[in-house]
């Protein structure tokens, strides 16, 4: 994990090596502050030595300054690291992210990378800073302080010793029992933020249904999971402060007694004495930094295996050794397919044999959880089968280079997405893309008036989410873009699912009769449950329960009344009959 982590500071190597050299200075400076108090003391104010007084306290000053400079610059090379790492963390597991197959998309839910992206790399951030700066800087201080005190009087010194031991026992118990509360407690943040976006992407069904009271429930009990559970963290981490405070009072009473009997007996100064008390305080609050360190240790713990487990998933889809790199548009053979979700033991699809021709157009109808959508992700490699083999012009599709092969298609996928930024990059699906091109697509996918009613320009931008002069799309409209991207993309495969079910039936036969042109004389497939919009492929495939059990044309379909296709053509026709 450290190294995975460790990968991502990249560039700031320099900034983070320099932080704890400055931080190190700051804590030699600190240091001598107190050998030179002890000389004003005992060779200056004891001795009625004015010159001496002045002398030492200039140097004082400077050295004071110094500390200071000191710490201002590992400040600010700290803040550059840590910041720099948590950008390059984000960007890391956002391109890595992209690479993702299905099945690895599958294992997170989206709240749980939002998380990860966000309250995690904070987490992870702080605790690089203070690392850089408190876990060089107490350690350092704790250590130069420990010397200078035994080099003053070896005897009390053992007292700051004894009290290092005592913690590190105290910690050693604490720290591993918070890393368990921590890490369930950002899967708590997790469900937190899931009540959160579906409350918010669904709030037009929670206000229809009047269901507001029951997620204000759902996010109350989200929410007090993430109470209970901090709580607990808290109630372990919060014994370090009680500890640190009876440590540091319990050596200060004893170095007094002691110091003061010593004193008495001849064999330390007033001064010593002086400088062996500020030790103790620099001793004792690096034990108290060491311990806020742990806290953030064992918070970031959590957050950085979370990380970690993003950047090092690996695409289940990778492209083999030398791939073929000219993949040609070609008939498509499934060759005894099955397939079933990860994590489940229940095929979606179960021994499809099937194969198409370049230029055919195949409309694939069944009820739903026939295996329709399935059937489409396994033919863009979005899933490799479980059995069988996908072949594109005989061979494999898994020998092909996988973006090249991805290329070959333009896909509506029923659950498509538009994104919150211009009309024309909506449509071309780039920052860069030919006007005539995209406006030649959105025309051919019926957005004639919508265009119009914006001035011809593509710039507009969909929804609110970045401009609040944003345009809101109704779902027909937006399956019309969804529908113009395809057309626009020109790819040699068109893959349509359920690409007019939000539409009106105008609209639906608009699209039907320029179907034709939407496509040209590109291979086809098109999944519908209306019945009745199949007709114009010459080819239809009938799945149920994941299998194929009819394929041919509409006519020769309905000749088999014992079918599937004359059930569920049956049903459907009953409605659009007049008495």
């Amino acid at each position: 994990m450290l190294k995975v982590l460790g990968a991502q500071i990249k560039e700031f190597k320099k900034d983070s090596l320099l932080t704890p050299v400055f931080m190190i200075l700051e804590v030699v400076m600190e240091m001598i502050i107190p050998l030179l108090m002890a000389s004003i003391i005992d060779e200056g104010v004891n001795a009625g030595n004015l010159n001496h007084i002045y002398k030492i306290g200039a140097l004082m000053i400077g050295v004071a300054l110094i500390g200071l400079w000191a710490g201002l610059m590992g400040a600010k090379y700290g803040a550059k690291a840590s910041t720099g790492f948590a950008r390059n963390l984000r960007k890391s597991m956002f391109e890595n992210i992209q690479t993702y197959s299905f099945s690895n998309i599958d294992k997170y839910s989206t709240s749980s990378l939002i998380t990860r992206l966000t309250t995690d790399v904070t987490n992870v951030q702080n605790a690089y800073q203070m690392v850089l700066r408190m876990a060089m800087r107490a350690p350092a201080s704790m250590i130069i302080a420990m010397v200078m005190a035994f080099s003053i009087n070896a005897r009390l010194a053992s007292i700051y010793l004894v009290a290092v031991i005592f913690l590190g026992i105290c910690l050693s118990f604490i720290m591993p029992r918070a890393n368990r509360y921590f890490r369930q407690l950002f899967e708590k943040y997790d469900d937190l933020n899931a009540s959160v976006q579906e409350n918010v992407s669904a709030i037009r069904v929670v206000k229809a249904y009047v269901r507001e009271d029951y997620e204000k429930e759902k996010f109350s009990k989200a929410n007090q999971n993430i109470y209970n559970m901090f709580l607990k963290a808290e109630k372990l981490v919060v014994i370090n402060m009680p500890l640190m405070q009876v440590t540091v009072y319990g050596c200060i009473l004893l170095i007094s007694w002691f110091g003061a009997k010593t004193i008495v007996a001849g064999n330390l100064t007033t001064g010593e004495m002086m400088s062996l008390l500020a030790y103790c305080m620099n001793i004792l609050m690096s034990l108290m930094m060491v311990s806020m360190i742990f806290v953030m240790l064992s918070m970031s713990y959590a957050s950085a295996k979370r990380i970690s487990e993003v950047l090092t998933e690996q695409t289940d889809l990778k492209n083999p050794e030398n791939p073929v790199m000219n993949v040609k548009d070609g008939s498509i053979v499934f060759d005894h397919v099955s397939f079933r979700y990860p994590g489940s033991d229940k095929y979606a699809l179960k021994d499809i044999s099937i194969e198409f021709k370049v230029g055919e157009k195949l409309a694939v109808v069944g009820m739903n959880g026939s295996g329709k959508s399935t059937f489409i992700k396994l033919l863009c490699r979005l899933y490799d089968p479980t059995e069988g083999t996908i072949y594109m012009n005989g061979i494999d599709i898994r020998r092909y280079d996988y973006q090249e092969y991805f290329g070959l298609f333009s896909v509506v996928f029923q659950d498509f997405r538009l994104f919150s930024f211009g009309l024309g990059e909506n449509v071309a699906m780039s920052e860069t893309f030919r006007e005539e091109a995209v406006r030649d697509a959105l025309v051919k996918a019926g957005m004639e008036e919508f265009l119009k009613e914006h001035n011809d320009d593509l710039s507009t931008t969909l929804y609110r989410d970045f401009d609040k002069n944003g345009v809101e799309v109704s779902g027909g409209e937006a399956q019309k873009i969804a529908l113009a991207r395809a057309v626009c993309k020109g790819a040699p495969f068109v893959l349509l699912d359920e690409p007019t079910a939000a539409l009106d039936p105008k609209a639906e036969y608009e699209i039907y009769k320029r179907f034709n042109d939407l496509v040209a004389d590109r291979t086809t497939v098109y999944i519908s449950h209306r019945m009745s919009s199949c007709r114009f492929c010459g080819d239809i495939a009938v799945f149920h329960e994941g299998r194929m059990v009819q394929r041919g044309s509409h006519e020769s379909l309905l000749e088999e009344t014992t079918g599937k296709y004359y059930e569920l053509w049956t049903a459907q026709a009953q409605y659009y009959v007049t008495e």
